[in-house]
């Protein structure tokens, strides 16, 4: 990935390029300066607010010192709190606004979204960035958050690289991608070329389904399940033991099976109750486990796009789409385990004679507005992204009127 990134980055420049030239430092640092730097904004920014506090506090009760289990008991406060929630970022910044957007503050922060991160075509032809880092605490959680965006934006290419994580909901992404760009009037564009993303989750694989679907050839030459469901709690130290029960009233003996952890503390008095506690969370650790040991996934593909865009005082539609086509090849990762196997893990394993399922990815977005009247407006904003398994959407719409 590090070398496509180089290989674009050097491409961008070469695009850029003048004729040979003798060399002038005074001319060649501002030329850097008027191309690159000029217009941008290093900033320094944070935030500090109160953490999240249940409405009700969550209550224990346990036997009073020197007292047994049916004295008054004493009531315990265990409700979680959490210290303050606080993010402090750093970056520079050098993104156009388009027409229609205002800047939101007379500063910037670092939580800014604009259009363009997302748009194929840029407000303006050159260099666009972002690079923005910060450390953010939620609910007495640590994460590290990050969004690196460069963009070259000329009348027939445009070129980009991406690099962001959402530590907050484990999101963590990389992507480069160049486009021949085609104008059609001033209005509209067509793009086309090649993209190269990574991810780090597995999408589609989910190791304790293969894990419980597996099967084996008994002695008797029939097909049996391998690992049967509670083998797992074996897998982590439980054990299983059996038991009888007696009601007193009825004289009636039940048996089940309790379960106890290394040890030795009965932690279910059944199997369904094993089953119903403690076997979800050990069939994420055990997801977990088989997760980590997989290495992050890369893959290219070609992507096709187009942008309108349209503005005045009383009327304004930018409308654009980035479609990645069915055509994708890993170049890192384990195929086996890669997104083109999502449906073919069944029953034994990989199912026989499996294919390789491709797929389609796409963004949408769609800025309108409408001045009817000097006193009425209406208008949408909203975008809609699908990659791999995750769908990520939001809409804005309304009605404006000046009274």
């Amino acid at each position: 990935m590090k070398k496509i990134l180089y290989i674009l980055v050097l491409f961008c420049f070469s695009l850029n390029a003048q004729e040979p030239e003798p060399i002038n430092k005074s001319s060649f640092f501002n030329n850097i300066y008027k191309n690159f730097f000029k217009y941008g904004t290093l900033y320094v920014a944070g935030d500090i607010s109160n953490s999240y506090e249940t409405t009700r506090k969550d209550y224990f009760v346990r036997p009073p010192e020197d007292g047994n289990l049916y004295d008054i008991p004493n009531v315990v406060d265990v409700t979680e709190y959490f210290p303050h929630d606080y993010r402090i970022g750093i970056g520079i910044r050098r993104i156009a606004r388009f027409d229609y957007e205002n800047k939101e503050k007379a500063y910037y922060d670092g939580t800014e979204t604009n259009i363009a991160l997302s748009a194929p075509t840029a407000a303006f032809s050159g260099w666009e960035y972002l690079f923005h880092y910060e450390k953010e605490r939620q609910r007495g959680e640590v994460f590290s958050n990050h969004r690196y965006f460069l963009r070259n934006t000329g009348k027939y290419h445009i070129v980009k690289i991406e690099s962001r994580e959402e530590g907050n909901v484990g999101f963590k992404y990389n992507s480069a991608e160049i486009r021949a760009r085609l104008p059609i009037g001033k209005k509209f564009s067509l793009s086309a070329g090649i993209i190269a993303r990574t991810h780090e989750q597995a999408y589609g694989y989910n190791p304790v389904e293969i894990w419980l679907n597996e099967t084996i050839i008994n002695d008797s030459g029939q097909e049996v399940i391998a690992n049967p469901w509670y083998s797992l709690g074996f897998e982590y130290g439980y054990s299983d033991h059996f038991t009888s029960y007696t009601d007193i009233e009825t004289g009636q003996v039940s048996y089940d099976w309790i379960w106890k952890d290394a040890d030795q503390n009965i932690v279910a008095y059944s199997d369904i109750d094993f089953r119903n506690t403690i076997f979800g969370d050990l069939m994420q650790r055990y997801n977990n486990e088989q997760w980590d040991l997989l290495d992050a996934f890369a893959e290219f593909a070609p992507i096709v796009g187009f942008d309108y865009y349209t503005y005045s005082d009383k009327f304004w539609c930018h409308s654009y789409f980035n479609y990645i086509l069915p055509y994708h090849k890993y170049f890192k990762g384990e195929e086996e385990f890669s997104y083109l196997n999502r449906n073919n893990w069944g029953k034994g394993g990989l199912v026989q004679d499996y294919e390789l399922e491709q797929w389609s990815d796409f963004q949408y977005g769609l800025m309108f507005g409408w001045k009817l009247t000097d006193n009425l407006g209406i208008f949408i904003e909203g975008e809609y992204t699908k990659f791999w398994d995750s769908k990520i959407y939001k809409t804005t719409f309304g009605i404006n009127l000046e009274i």
